[in-house]
């Protein structure tokens, strides 16, 4: 199992400093409480100096979270120690973080201070959180750009002042995997009193790296890791927890280490900070979003559904998910297709019937983005399980205004023959129904029409249903398409359909449909 990893996560502080953000007193508590259900070793439950809301929140978590350990984060200020002790005092396991910046330009234009001022300052200001509370964690800001020299120093100091955590800060996410972990590295073997502090790493995500970056500083040596749910945080956000700990897991042969992380409260934990917080995930976020677990190429899916191990590497319930998604588009295969129509309870239709409703799915999957179930549904039972279709609608066109008539055209196909004719109407759907009837030959009465749509959005599909009435025998049928017109047509063509295969090829099958129609 190897060694465990300290999960630190920061959410609620550096999470929150995400431009758009801002969480209340009881949200913050909220999500508190679904990390202590996830697991998360340390809670960073906020800046209690930063404002009084952030102070009573991080008071709330530190009264009513136990088991992980709650901090808050304090400047290198006796102000700022004192305000943060005053909110972690309740806690079951207080941690005092502060920090000080211990790089050439942050100590030159933002501090004003010398380096020997900075490194004074770092030591008293950690002695001082030590004597108020048993916990310290110190943090030397922009810390891959710091002198290693002078960062062994300081960091060889603050141990000998209390500290029991360093965070080595990649704070504008500047460094690379093989950089940051052959930094961490020289922190081990260049700090005498090392061993006697938890090296923790805190990654900002600038270049994409964050979470690479943490895993190379795991590799190295670092005991704790420094993340937010989602990957909140500053600018382009931090290193995605999620991310972190299903790497470890995936590949804990390869890092050698483990988390206390419950993997299956991830994928929960992640759509409760994306509700709160406002912030959406990203389709393609990896662990956690909606595409993570899903299939729609006809390959993958095919792969799937024999070995799901062909294209999965974990499976989605250990992130809390009930399943994968085999997401039905125009890249999907027969496989998965048939695959859903068994799930959806069409087990007993025959190879025929699978291969009529596949060729009409892949009509329909290049007209919308997504394909539900309630489309496929719609398809099995309008275009599968249906009376011959004697008459096939080869072509229609309409044309309509609120300051014109409706016109259709219409080419109707019967056999080998086909027919071309237009009418004008009430509305589209009225003259295509009476171009219809002009190309069949045949007058109906139409007795009624009903149109729904299935599914949502603006490419939901329309089904509309249709009664005619012929020699006193009434006929209905569904149509269903993107398209309102389009569905109506289908629509009224199959109840022809219907009333032509019960009223004539029914009656005798020697009887020759070219004499009883009039114009086909």
């Amino acid at each position: 199992m190897g060694n465990k990893i300290y999960i630190f996560d920061t959410t609620l502080r550096d999470g929150e400093q995400t431009p758009g953000v801002s969480l209340n007193i009881h949200e913050k508590l909220e999500i508190a409480r679904q990390l202590q259900a996830l697991g998360v070793d340390i809670i960073e439950a906020g800046f209690p100096i930063a404002s009084k809301g952030d102070f009573e929140a991080v008071k709330a978590i530190a009264q009513n979270i136990r088991g992980p350990v709650i901090t808050g984060l304090a400047r290198a200020a006796k102000k700022d120690i004192d305000t943060a002790w005053e909110a972690l005092k309740y806690a079951e396991n207080p941690r005092i973080h502060t920090f000080i910046a211990t790089s050439d330009i942050h100590m030159e234009h933002k501090l004003k201070m010398t380096p020997e001022e900075v490194l004074e300052r770092a030591r008293s200001m950690v002695g001082y959180a030590k004597s108020l509370c048993p916990n310290v964690e110190f943090s030397p800001e922009d810390g891959t750009r710091t002198r290693p020299e002078f960062l062994y120093k300081v960091l060889e100091a603050v141990i000998d002042a209390g500290a029991d955590v360093l965070n080595i800060p990649d704070t504008v996410g500047y460094t690379t995997p093989g950089e940051y972990g052959a930094f961490i590295k020289g922190i081990k073997d260049n700090v005498p009193n090392i061993d006697k502090a938890i090296i923790s790493v805190h990654c900002h995500n600038d270049l994409g790296l964050a979470v690479a970056n943490s895993l190379a500083a795991i590799e190295n040596g670092a005991q704790q890791i420094e993340c937010a749910i989602n990957g909140l945080g500053e600018r382009a956000g931090n290193a995605a927890l999620e991310e972190v700990v299903m790497a470890i897991k995936t590949r804990s042969n390869h890092f050698n280490c483990h988390t206390d992380i419950v993997t299956e409260q991830i994928t929960r934990t992640s759509s409760l900070v994306s509700h709160l917080t406002g912030v959406q995930i990203q389709n393609n976020k990896a662990i956690v979003g909606s595409n993570a677990f899903a299939h729609e190429s006809g390959i993958h899916q095919h792969g799937v559904l024999n070995c799901r191990e062909t294209y999965e590497i974990m499976t989605p319930e250990s992130v809390g998910l009930k399943k994968n998604l085999i997401v039905l588009g125009k890249h999907s295969g027969r496989h998965a297709f048939e695959q859903r129509l068994k799930e959806l309870g069409y087990a007993n239709l025959n190879s025929d019937k699978v291969n009529e409703a596949f060729v009409k799915f892949k009509d329909l999957a290049d007209k919308k983005k997504s394909i539900s179930d309630e489309d496929i549904e719609a398809l099995v039972k309008q275009e599968v399980f249906q009376v011959p279709e004697n008459y096939k609608i080869e072509h229609f066109q309409v044309s309509s205004g609120n300051n014109m008539v409706a016109t259709a055209a219409v080419k109707i196909r019967y056999n080998d023959n086909s027919v071309d004719e237009a009418s004008c109407g009430d509305g589209p759907v009225d003259a295509t129904f009476k171009a219809i009837e002009k190309a069949v030959g045949i007058d109906v009465t139409l007795k009624d029409y009903f149109l729904k749509a299935i599914g949502s959005g603006k490419d939901a599909l329309g089904e509309v249903t249709v009664k005619i009435e012929k020699d006193s025998k009434i006929f209905s049928a569904k149509g269903v398409s993107t398209d309102v017109v389009e569905a109506s047509a289908k629509a009224f063509i199959n109840a022809i359909n219907k009333m032509h295969y019960y009223l004539y090829q029914s009656e005798s099958s020697a009887t020759h449909n070219n004499e009883t129609l009039v114009r086909i």
